[in-house]
């Protein structure tokens, strides 16, 4: 299974939304405290909707605390600052993919210690970054898309008509 971590994370409305992408994609949420909000907190509530209570989700106090409860985790980085497109990294089955904060991202000094493993999204013009959560369903349905889909369904159904 995938798993998608945020570090840091500050804004429940970007929280909510990829907990319900998480729930969609059938992936594991991490979150490395401090969080700039509380957990039951509405705004999370009301973008993730009734998907939250789905949601697998785990918390820890630091990275120092993800690293010891998630050894040996294959981690990719998503920064702006990588060299490498996320479209040229090969998720595996069970790697974790990392996220930064909104304001800042993700602290330079962990960044040195995953250097081969960082990945970007491309962007034009003078943006700094894109929104969080549209950056964590880009580079997840990347690494999904690299596995197959598995267990999706991939073919779509009209309600009252037939293709």
């Amino acid at each position: 299974m995938l798993n998608i971590v945020l570090h840091e994370p500050e804004m429940p409305a970007n929280t909510g939304n990829i907990g319900r992408t998480c729930v969609a994609a059938g992936v594991r949420l991490h979150l490395i405290e401090p969080l700039g909000f509380l957990l039951n907190d509405r705004m999370i509530k009301r973008s993730g909707m009734d998907y939250w209570e789905k949601l697998d989700v785990h918390t820890y106090l630091c990275f120092e605390d993800f690293l010891e409860k998630n050894p040996g985790a294959k981690l990719y980085m998503a920064t702006t600052k990588a060299q490498k497109l996320y479209t040229e990294a090969r998720y595996e089955e069970d790697c974790y993919i990392m996220f930064g904060k909104e304001s800042a991202g993700i602290p330079e000094e962990i960044l040195l210690d995953y250097r081969d493993s960082c990945i970007r999204i491309p962007m034009g013009g003078e943006i700094r970054s894109l929104n969080l959560s549209n950056s964590v369903a880009i580079v997840l349905y990347e690494a999904l898309r690299q596995q197959g889909f598995p267990g999706f369904q991939l073919k779509g159904q009209l309600h009252h008509h037939t293709w």
